[in-house]
C-alpha cells in the first residue's frame, strides 16, 4: 500500500515542557487512525502540531502529495499550515455563524474560480446530503449537520490528510453510532486518509483500522484496535482500554513447578501467554509480584469452596447483573477491589461469595 504519512521522533515542547516525545507513526492512503489515551497525554497536540498549528521541537513530518513527492516538514523546514494541504475539523466544528451552509463549504477555497468553487461545492453538497440546507446558518441546523458542514468545508480544499479532534463528542448518543458508520463510509468511498481524537474506545472500534495508545506523550502501541485490545503491549494499554480488572499474583514454587498465587487461587505458567517475557528464572523470580489482566469471563462462581470476595457494587447491564468484587481478606499485598464480575444470578450487596479463575490466556505486567 502507498504510505501517505510517516511520523519520525517528533516532539513537542512548550514552555520548557516536554507534550510530545518520539512519536512515530505512519498511515497508508485510504487508513483511518484512532488517537486515544487518557486527558492530557498529548493526543490534541499530535494533531495541532501536524496542521501546523503548533511548532515540532524536533523530528521529521513527511506527507506524500498528490504527485507522489514528499512534503518534508521539519524544524528546518517549517511549513505554515496553509501549506501542508491538511484539513482539519474541530471539536465545536468551528463554524462561521454570519455565514450561510454554501459560505462556510466555500470559505477555503476562495482563490479558485468562482465556477470551480460552486462545482466543489455542488458535489460536496450531494456527497454529504446538504442539498436542503445550503442557505441555512449554523444555529438552524442540527449538530449532526453541522458536523457534515465541517467536513464538507474541511474536504473543500482536497486535503491529502484529514484531521478530526473529538469528532462525535457534540452528537447525540442514539445518532452517534449511526452518524459514525455515514462518516467512515464517505471516508472510504473518497479514499481519505485521516487521523482523529477521541476519548471513547468504542468509537474506534467502529470508525477506525488502526488504533495509537498514548500515554504522557508518548505512542505506546499501534495496530488494528481487535488486535491491540487482544495483545496490549502494556499494562497502561489494558488500563486505558478497560480491558479487565487487576488482580495483584506473587510467584510461588510449589513442588518445583513455578505458579503465581492470588487471593482466589493458583495458576500455572502455561496459562499466562506472556510469561516467557516476564518470568526467565524460576528461583531469582520467586516472590516477585506482578498485576494479572481479568477479564469477567475469566472468573466463575465456586460455591464448593469457602467465600474469598465480598459485592462492593451492583450494576445492571445486557450481560445480566455487574458485581465489583472486594477480597475478604484485606491484609496483605495479595488484596484486591472492584474485580469486574457478570453473573445472570442476583445477589445482595455486602453477600460473601466464591471464586476462581478458569482462563486460559491471561496477561501478566510487572508492578510499577
Amino acid at each position: 500500500m502507498n504510505e501517505l504519512i510517516k511520523i519520525d521522533n517528533l516532539m513537542v515542547k512548550l514552555q520548557n515542557k516536554s507534550i510530545l516525545s518520539d512519536v512515530e507513526l505512519s498511515l497508508n492512503k485510504g487508513e483511518i487512525l484512532g488517537l486515544v489515551g487518557p486527558s492530557g497525554c498529548g493526543k490534541t497536540t499530535l494533531l495541532n502540531t501536524l496542521a501546523g498549528f503548533i511548532e515540532q521541537s524536533d523530528g521529521e513530518i513527511c506527507i506524500q502529495r498528490e504527485d507522489n513527492s514528499p512534503l518534508l516538514i521539519s524544524q528546518e523546514n517549517m511549513l505554515p499550515a496553509e501549506q501542508r494541504n491538511i484539513g482539519m475539523i474541530f471539536q465545536d466544528y468551528a463554524l462561521f455563524p454570519h455565514l450561510s451552509v454554501t459560505e462556510n463549504i466555500c470559505f477555503g477555497i476562495k482563490k479558485l474560480e468562482k465556477s470551480e468553487q460552486q462545482q466543489r461545492c455542488k458535489e460536496l453538497l450531494a456527497l454529504l446530503e446538504l442539498g436542503e440546507f445550503t442557505d441555512r446558518y449554523p444555529h438552524q441546523l442540527s449538530g449532526g449537520q453541522q458536523q457534515r458542514v465541517a467536513i464538507a468545508r474541511a474536504l473543500a480544499p482536497q486535503p491529502s490528510l484529514l484531521l478530526l479532534d473529538e469528532p462525535f463528542s457534540n452528537i447525540d448518543a442514539r445518532l452517534r453510532n449511526e452518524l459514525m458508520i455515514e462518516i467512515r463510509q464517505l471516508l472510504k468511498r473518497l479514499n481519505m486518509t485521516a487521523i482523529f481524537v477521541t476519548h471513547n474506545k468504542d468509537e474506534v472500534f467502529t470508525f477506525a483500522d488502526k488504533i495509537a495508545v498514548m500515554h504522557q506523550g508518548h505512542v505506546l502501541q499501534v495496530g488494528p484496535p481487535a488486535l491491540v485490545c487482544q495483545q496490549p503491549n502494556s499494562w497502561q494499554v489494558a488500563d486505558f482500554l478497560q480491558l479487565g480488572s487487576w488482580l495483584p499474583v506473587q510467584t510461588v514454587t510449589i513442588e518445583n513447578e513455578q505458579k503465581f498465587k492470588s487471593n482466589i487461587g493458583l495458576l500455572t505458567a502455561d496459562v499466562i501467554s506472556n510469561v516467557s517475557e516476564l518470568v526467565t528464572n524460576q528461583t531469582t523470580e520467586n516472590d516477585k509480584y506482578y498485576q494479572l489482566l481479568v477479564k469477567p469471563n475469566d472468573i466463575a462462581l465456586c460455591p464448593e469452596q469457602s467465600a474469598n470476595v465480598i459485592i462492593e457494587h451492583i450494576g445492571v447491564t445486557e450481560q445480566g447483573y455487574h458485581y465489583l468484587l472486594n477480597s475478604i481478606e484485606q491484609s496483605s499485598a495479595l488484596s484486591f477491589v472492584q474485580l469486574s464480575f457478570y453473573s445472570q444470578q442476583l445477589f445482595s450487596v455486602g453477600s460473601e461469595l466464591s471464586i476462581e479463575l478458569k482462563g486460559e490466556l491471561f496477561l501478566l505486567y510487572p508492578t510499577d
